[in-house]
């Protein structure tokens, strides 16, 4: 039961505010829970971590319902403690439910939308422990994914998915849930993704399927090509700062994967290149750091494509009423793939008629399972709740994309494509020469980090990058933080600005350049402290900075986001170094946002 414990610790990215667990010990329910980290869970229970626990569900939480506290904490019970539950997700219906269950006498101990699924299978449960679940998800609205253990059936840990992650890993002599795949790399490599509307009942031996209809299915066991170690921080302080570093090598190994012998190639496209060619508009939708993602993706695909490119975050995108054609295309960024509002979108979208293509970094993700068309980013497992390497993973992807578009559609010449291909297989080396300068970037936030305030300007495709340095600083440091376009500065903002502010000026030299140093200008005349992005040589810009980072000078400035994307998030990570923050998971939030 220690091994599950350590498997816990490998989610705890996904939710940290409290945790627990229940197992079955001499014919009863064992539970304990707690807020706080997993290192103090473990701590209070190391009596009970014997070789004779041989069943158990742990949690890890990230708050929806209720405070994170010891009542509210995973897994529950019901009343008479024959059943305990650990769920992901959120009950809409929750709230009447429970009236319903407290009016035939069940008595609840928290207030999480969790409760009334254990208070329901302790309802239904009639000696069959596949019955009491199947009724049970039956009655639930929302999204969930669950796994439940019952001291009436000591062999046998039952688990149902709708709407949230649910994997079983396949062992030897053991079986598992999990809603991740780190947590199973120490144990197996072989799984089994569970589809929405489906019920895994697992015993040591063996793993049997159905629909929530109770029809028998067949097992589809994958195999997992990462690596236990992929998941661990291999000698860096933080899980954020390992994968700051192994953005240069996830680069090279997307490059290589889509372009061979100077071809594009996409193996996971299924767009017919007749479909391609037509497309006249394209939609975009993310969420979070994805969200900006598009955002730069928006500015090259209508620069090298001759397309409308559109772009909304999904929580909005899929309240509004769109004005969908045949033939329109919808590009989805999310990096678990998990994301509720991301999916939402797509599938309002192809019920409109519409074409998705994902962007996503998890292949038996429930976005790749539900989209037309998959661009794998190759970032590997990304830890750090403050996402770093998928980010300019998923804008790489893009740029390939792209050309491979422009390609079909001829809006690009086959050198200016080839000029571009040159570019993008240089970018890894130039992030390297970021990342050398470490010492000085820490040197810069090290001072930076003790004003007030940060305001990030950028132009054009480099106003993204001021979204995203803004929402890296403030996501790990807490740092009030706000990305504009330095064209609105003088629109409300600039009122902010004086010898107790930062501001961020993202200035390479591009055709916007000239009005990047007009917007230092005023900013330096009105006292700010100005920290600029800038390229190699750069004298005029330098002048008005009290702070320069500099980056490699590029041909085609379209792909300068890559760049700046990495000296900004080593600012944000060495300021809340300095700050003394929880980098790798910062307060309020989970890297895989399952519920909306």
């Amino acid at each position: 039961m220690s091994a599950l414990v350590d498997g816990l610790a490998r989610l705890e990215y996904r939710g940290y505010d409290s945790c627990g667990i229940a197992g079955l010990e001499n014919g009863k329910i064992f539970l304990k829970k707690r807020p706080g980290k997993i290192n103090q869970l473990r701590e209070e229970i190391k009596n009970h971590l014997s070789d004779k626990l041989l069943l158990g569900i742990l949690h890890t939480r990230w708050a929806t319902h209720g405070k994170p506290n010891q009542a509210n904490a995973h897994p529950h019970l019901d009343c008479h403690h024959d059943f305990a539950i650990a769920h992901n997700g959120i009950i809409e219906n929750y709230l009447k439910l429970k009236d319903e269950l407290i009016g035939a006498g069940h008595k609840f101990a928290s207030e999480t939308d969790t409760e009334v699924i254990v208070h329901l299978i302790e309802k239904f449960y009639k000696g069959s422990f596949e019955e009491a679940l199947i009724k049970t998800v039956a009655k639930l609205e929302g999204s969930f994914a669950v796994a439940v253990i019952s001291r009436y059936h000591p062999e046998k840990l039952i688990g149902a998915r709708k709407g949230s992650p649910l994997i079983v890993g396949i062992g030897k002599n053991e079986n598992f849930f999990a809603s991740d795949i780190p947590a199973l790399l120490p144990f197996t490599k072989k799984v089994i993704y569970l589809n929405d509307g489906e019920i895994a009942v697992l015993t040591r031996n063996n793993v049997n399927i159905f629909s929530f209809s109770a029809k028998p299915l067949k097992s589809r066991i994958e195999k997992v090509k990462l690596k236990a170690e992929d998941a661990q921080k291999k000698g860096y302080e933080h899980f954020m700062l390992k994968e700051i570093n192994e953005q240069p090598e996830v680069l090279k190994k997307t490059f290589s994967l889509y372009c061979k012998n100077n071809k594009l190639n996409f193996p996971d496209l299924s767009f017919r290149p007749s479909y391609l060619k037509n497309i006249k508009k394209i939609f975009i939708t993310a969420c979070g750091t994805a969200y900006h993602a598009g955002y730069v993706a928006k500015y090259f695909l209508e620069q090298y494509c001759g397309v409308d490119a559109e772009i909304d975050t999904s929580s909005e995108f899929r309240y509004r009423k769109l004005n969908i054609k045949q033939g329109d295309l919808l590009i989805t960024i999310s990096q678990s793939g998990e994301t509720a509002d991301t999916l939402a979108a797509v599938r309002e979208f192809r019920r409109k008629g519409g074409k998705a293509l994902s962007i996503c970094n998890v292949l038996g993700s429930s976005l790749v399972k539900e989209s037309d068309g998959l661009i794998y980013t190759l970032a590997g497992p990304e830890i750090g709740v403050a996402s770093t390497k998928a980010y300019t993973a998923q804008i790489f992807s893009l740029y390939l994309f792209a050309l491979y578009l422009a390609g079909i559609k001829k809006s690009l010449t086959k050198n200016q494509i080839q000029a571009t291909l040159n570019e993008l297989s240089k970018i890894a080396d130039y992030q390297k020469e970021i990342l050398d300068k470490c010492v000085q970037v820490q040197r810069i936030a090290n001072k930076f980090s003790k004003l007030g305030s940060f305001l990030f300007l950028g132009r054009g495709i480099n106003y993204p990058s001021a979204l995203e340095g803004a929402l890296k600083l403030k996501e790990i440091s807490y740092i009030p933080a706000e990305g504009y376009p330095a064209g609105e500065m003088k629109h409300g903002p600039i009122a902010l600005i004086d010898e107790y502010r930062a501001v961020v000026c993202i200035a390479p030299r591009d055709n916007l350049y000239e009005k990047m140093v007009s917007n230092m200008q005023e900013v330096k005349a009105r006292r700010g402290n100005v920290f600029g992005i800038l390229n190699y040589g750069d004298k005029e810009a330098s002048l008005l900075a009290d702070e320069v980072i500099h980056i490699p000078h590029l041909k085609n400035q379209f792909l300068s986001p890559l760049l700046v994307a990495v000296a900004l998030q080593l600012f944000a990570y060495y300021a809340a170094k300095h700050i003394g923050c929880d980098i790798d998971q910062p307060r309020n939030l989970a890297k895989s946002v399952t519920v909306e």
